[in-house]
């Protein structure tokens, strides 16, 4: 048969492809902004007729319906990474959370600790050999669904065709479900005091030298960053994802990707987060390559990239440099996300810069503040980055180098970038933990 007959073979409705899932199976679900609408809405309302259906997934942006109280017995989420939209069922006990690198996320698939039975994924239309691309998610995606028993796909026309280890065949598709509605945009946004941000962005992008390859972690500080390079010359990306501020500096002629040790002249990523302009200038885009995030967020192949920037954030970090980035207290929040993964392949490239940045103070919800740089993590909290491997760490007050530094050379540096109204609470909270 040829790849157009077995397409047309396999073509039916949402509502028809979700009936193949039965009680018991563990589904694998693409997230970010590739996740799939239709079958998503069909599955939930398959769900009254299917029990103990395990969903794993990593972020997800979008409605949660599928989390929501009525889906308890019925559909139970399992997600390695706690996006905003099922944070309040993690936390009441309604959705599970599996701690994991990025980097080994998909390893839970392919080497079969978590056999997947259905994986429903979203993909563009095929090219004229058959290939259908993951478009803007391929990191998380590829794998999990090369590994599972049965793959249902939506098919969409408005789906970017990104280029790279990005490919799946439509004759491992089981169920086509062709669409035709926009990828969700989600833009980058600035989170709390905007000035806050661009002086801590500033204060980072003085850290990174010409011809870095960069990761910029989620959020606001590092797409805040690539504001502030206009000045450098033949930057790269190697990146678990990246935003739109890299269409301006490709623009520019200051993401070249030209010095980089491991895939020059490419951006290298797992997805795209952004807006309708970036996902129309990664279409076929030679420039840009994706790969699955076993391969991208491996330390041991970011560490091929000389002069490695990473930029992560954090929740807090305490007076011996430990960063915790997951969780308030023992609440849970987020996950590791690439954080550990970028940071330990950053420190061990040659000229890296590992970079923990974050506002020096948070806001409370009774509108009091409370320090970021603290003596110690809260109770429960959960140690992402451990102290042995920060470095850099940075506030809107500068950069601390925390490399080969003792407890007290540390405490003292990050004392000085810690908001000025803490510096004497943290000050005697350092001489009666006896750092100073």
């Amino acid at each position: 048969m040829t790849a157009a007959s077995i397409y047309q073979s396999r073509v039916t409705t949402a509502e028809e492809a979700v009936k193949v899932i039965k009680s018991g199976d563990r589904i694998f679900l693409t997230g970010n902004v590739s996740v799939p609408q239709k079958l998503l809405a069909a599955l939930v309302g398959h769900a009254p007729n299917i029990r103990d259906v395990e969903i794993c997934q990593a972020l997800t942006v979008g409605s949660a319906d599928y989390v929501g109280p009525q889906m308890e017995g019925h559909l139970r989420v399992n997600s390695m990474f706690i996006s905003a939209n099922i944070r309040k069922a993690v936390q009441e006990g309604r959705a599970d959370f599996t701690p994991v690198l990025l980097s080994e996320f998909p390893l839970l698939f392919k080497r079969g600790i978590l056999p997947i039975d259905v994986a429903v994924i979203h993909v563009s239309t095929p090219d004229e050999h058959g290939f259908c691309s993951l478009g803007v998610e391929v990191g998380l995606t590829k794998s999990a669904a090369e590994a599972a028993k049965v793959v249902i796909a939506e098919v969409n026309d408005q789906m970017p065709r990104t280029l790279g280890d990005s490919f799946i065949h439509v004759s491992r598709l089981t169920h086509i479900v062709p669409v035709n509605y926009p990828i969700p945009e989600h833009i980058m946004t600035a989170e709390g005091d905007s000035d806050i941000i661009q002086n801590i962005a500033s204060h980072v992008a003085s850290l990174i030298p010409d011809g870095a390859t960069m990761q910029l972690g989620i959020g606001s500080i590092p797409d805040a960053v690539l504001k502030f390079l206009s000045d450098k010359k033949d930057l790269g990306i190697h990146t678990e994802l990246f935003s739109d501020g890299v269409i301006d500096l490709v623009n520019a002629g200051v993401l070249t990707n030209s010095r980089k040790s491991l895939h020059p002249g490419k951006i290298v990523a797992g997805f795209i987060l952004g807006s309708r302009k970036l996902y129309n200038w990664v279409n076929d885009n030679p420039m840009v390559e994706m790969h699955p995030t076993e391969y991208v967020n491996d330390p041991f192949v970011i560490a091929q990239n000389d002069r490695m920037v990473a930029v992560n954030s954090a929740i807090e970090v305490d007076l011996t440099g430990q960063v915790c980035a997951d969780s308030i207290g023992p609440k849970l929040y987020s996950g590791v996300g690439g954080q550990l993964d970028f940071i330990y392949g950053a420190s061990r490239s040659k000229g890296g810069v590992p970079i923990i940045a974050l506002p020096s103070v948070a806001t409370l919800r009774d509108g009091t503040q409370a320090s970021k740089i603290t003596a110690m993590l809260k109770h429960g909290a959960g140690v992402v980055t451990s102290r042995n491997h920060v470095r850099f760490v940075v506030t809107e007050y500068g950069a601390a180098d925390l490399y080969g530094k003792t407890i007290r050379q540390r405490a003292t540096a990050l004392i000085k970038i810690a908001h000025p109204q803490f510096h004497e609470e943290l000050q005697r909270q350092a001489k009666e933990l006896h750092y100073v």
